[in-house]
């Protein structure tokens, strides 16, 4: 029996009679899920006046319209289109006459909305653009919306990395739901321009007119670029001219209508308009400064670089990490060194070329298939298939307990989101403070429990277990060395879990229990959502991420420093982390106390660690700040697993560890280092002998093998469902031949 196609509903607070950069993203969105393999049902937000966006979509399996005007599909519908209120109304109805898997939207008061409808909450798939751009900007109230819009939002797709890390450390319940969406350029396959150099530059602008897209200062350029000898004409190509103000618009349309040497071609279909636009020398994306600090990227230098256009525009970061920071067509703020630029490149076909290459390699991974491509992975992740043994008509009763779900919230929506699994939780307020009767209630109801931590809530849910019912407790280091594992009834337990082999082997020693039934499921890393591009100089900066307690060894990564530091002072060290008072517990102990002052101390003394040591608030934004690390390192006395070294390598980084007992089970020793003066060693010999991209794409291979989040989530399943355990290593992961 095959399984049916995803259904999607699309809808963006947009006018599709209207082309713009809006509007064509509602096109392309719907075209990317079709090639996606999703049956698509666009809602449309206001009667179809002009179909020169929609008509293209009529052609394109498995994508519907929804006409709510044509259709009268509520009483009151205004003028302007849906309002977000009716729009929200519409989705409920359709949705709940027939079920979506996802239900895309654009819009943030849209989406805020969404968020409130219980009936799409997980369901959304929500592209965020219209919040700002700053920390300055960005209140208390807008970050509560998104916050809410997160929450609620079964992924966030962002269309750069800039605006995903903004948005990151800005809402940390954005953090592992935001995904890169870049914008889709769909160019017709016979379009494309013949990279010549003619007589007379003709310039393409295609879009809407508006103050801050400098499209007025753009009619002057013909007469600017006669005085500097060439010959010129712009092809305006759009009917979209803001109204507001009015003075400007009445200015604009008069420039558009009586310019000399300015074509205005009014509006058009897409593909008629990129014919168009083929047909000219260079493409025009040049704004206004305010613009500059957008996080967004405008799909119109992406659709003219598809073309093989050389593009005019800004020079921003963005940019820059697109184009190249000697990007040839970068302009400055006034319509001469526009000209300027064009005419350097217009008189010398070796600049034209540059540029028009990077623009075209630019919008290479713009194209529909890789669009589809991407939607096809988050697709697989927001739909998986049901497991092995797993039964979608009589669907496994499993309960989550424990009282701090930090290390398994992810492990759990996944469980929840697999076909023929209900999964339900069990949140204690405290170590021991619980609802007993819902525990009991839930204990009768499960067919499987997962105990998360062995403490209280593992000796109450194998005081209640019934034989039919199988019960998996997972236990941390912190519980190892307490009483309730010696409490435990273990013939109740039917897998104890631990992270490492190393743990496990200390776990069999101290309890006593059957070797058989401790096993090991390492921890997971995201591996997905680390593979970030790495920001430039990346090599010379080391991470560590959390300090306390005082066994994590920040005084042995200064000694790391100190020695790199001694030899090029290019090298840094970022520490991610909440500091020692934080923590009552570390802080209230005297020796901890005093471990710290003395640290501290160092670091304001030694002129080489004061300026080599910056201190990063704690957070869940961890991929993005490992974007800015090269090598993390792990100096504790002892872990159990320590997954930041993991991060680090998914991310394209280094992992550097000292001998904690049992580091060698989980990493290749390749990583670990005698002492600190042999890691900073082995860094910088790294660094100097160019080694860094080899050695960085030998440690993602590696932690992506053994603890990619897909395996890990695997063995889960089998462990749930089947109750199968995991094979017990035959060898460490240090002779692992990964």
């Amino acid at each position: 029996m095959s399984t049916p196609p995803p259904r999607a509903l699309l809808y963006g607070d947009v006018d599709l009679n209207i082309i713009d950069g809006s509007a064509v993203w509602a096109q392309s969105m719907a075209q990317a899920l079709s090639a996606a393999g999703c049956e698509v049902t666009l809602l449309l937000k206001a009667p179809v006046r002009t179909d020169r966006l929609t008509e293209p979509l009529t052609r394109v399996p498995g994508v519907r319209l929804l006409r709510p005007y044509e259709d009268k599909a509520l009483p009151d519908l205004g003028p302007r289109g849906l309002t977000p209120e009716q729009a929200i109304t519409l989705m409920v109805r359709h949705h709940e006459r027939r079920a979506f898997d996802l239900v895309v939207v654009r819009g943030r008061r849209l989406a805020g909305l969404a968020a409130q409808e219980e009936a799409l909450a997980g369901r959304l798939w929500t592209y965020l653009t219209d919040f700002p751009h700053s920390v300055g900007e960005l209140s208390a109230t807008v970050g509560a919306e998104l916050t809410e819009i997160a929450l609620a939002s079964r992924f966030l797709l962002c269309q750069t990395e800039e605006l995903r890390a903004f948005l990151e450390s800005s809402v940390p319940a954005a953090c592992g739901r935001s995904v890169l969406f870049p914008p889709v350029v769909v160019v017709p396959e016979d379009v494309r321009a013949d990279g010549e150099i003619h007589a007379r530059a003709r310039l393409a602008y295609t879009g809407k007119f508006a103050p801050r897209w400098n499209t007025l200062e753009m009619t002057e350029l013909p007469a600017e670029l006669a005085r500097l000898g060439v010959d010129a004409e712009v092809v305006m190509i759009g009917d979209k001219v803001h109204a507001e103000p009015a003075d400007w618009a009445k200015r604009m349309r008069k420039a558009l209508e009586n310019t000399p040497n300015v074509d205005w071609r009014g509006g058009m279909s897409r593909a008629d308009a990129l014919r168009q636009a083929a047909e000219c020398g260079f493409g025009l994306s040049w704004r206004d400064p305010s613009m500059d600090a957008s996080l967004e990227l405008s799909t119109k230098v992406l659709e003219l670089g598809a073309l093989g256009l050389p593009v005019v525009l800004n020079r921003t970061p963005m940019h820059e990490t697109l184009l190249g920071e000697d990007y040839p067509l970068f302009a400055g703020t006034d319509v001469t060194s526009v000209a300027e630029v064009i005419a350097r490149a217009h008189n010398d076909r070796a600049v034209y070329a540059d540029a028009a290459a990077r623009c075209r390699d630019a919008a290479a991974d713009h194209t529909l298939e890789r669009a589809a491509e991407r939607l096809r992975g988050y697709l697989t992740e927001a739909l998986p298939p049901a497991p092995a043994g797993a039964d979608p008509e009589r669907p496994l009763k499993v309960v989550v307990a424990g009282h701090d779900m930090k290390f398994f919230t992810r492990l759990a929506e996944y469980l929840d989101s697999l076909p023929g699994l209900e999964v339900r939780l069990d949140e204690w307020e405290g170590l021991s403070t619980h609802d007993q009767y819902r525990s009991r209630e839930l204990a009768s109801w499960a067919d499987v429990v997962i105990c998360e931590w062995c403490g209280p809530n593992a000796l109450f849910y194998s005081k209640w277990k019934r034989p039919d019912q199988r019960l998996i407790v997972r236990l941390h280091r912190f519980e190892l060395y307490a009483e309730w594992p010696r409490k435990l009834d273990i013939g109740k337990v039917d897998a104890v879990v631990c992270v490492s082999p190393h743990y496990a082997d200390l776990t069999r020693e101290l309890t006593g229990w059957p070797a058989d039934k401790v096993v090991v499921v390492p921890n997971w890393v995201d591996d997905e959502q680390l593979d970030r591009p790495k920001l430039s100089g990346v090599e010379y900066s080391l991470g560590m991420i959390g300090i306390a307690p005082s066994r994590k060894r920040l005084d042995r990564g200064l000694d790391v420093l100190s020695e790199l530091r001694r030899m090029d002072p290019r090298y840094t060290l970022s520490v991610k982390t909440k500091q020692p008072w934080e923590y009552w517990w570390i802080w209230n102990r005297p020796e901890e106390r005093a471990y710290f002052e003395r640290v501290y101390r160092r670091i304001q003394r030694d002129e080489r660690l004061a300026s080599g040591v910056v201190f990063d608030p704690f957070g869940p934004d961890v991929a993005t700040w490992l974007r800015r690390v090269g090598f993390m390192l792990s100096t504790s006395d002892d872990e159990s697993f320590h997954l930041a070294p993991a991060e680090c390598a998914a991310s394209g980084g280094v992992p550097a560890l000292l001998p904690w007992p049992g580091a060698d089970t989980i990493y290749d020793p390749h990583w670990i280092h005698d002492d600190a003066v042999a890691m900073a060693e082995a860094i910088h010999a790294t660094v100097t002998e160019e080694r860094f991209a080899a050695e960085a794409e030998r440690a993602r291979g590696e932690i992506t093998k053994a603890y990619g989040l897909g395996r890990v989530r695997a063995l889960w399943s089998d462990l749930v469902v089947r109750g199968k355990a995991p094979e017990p290593p035959e060898r460490s992961a240090a002779s692992a031949d990964f």
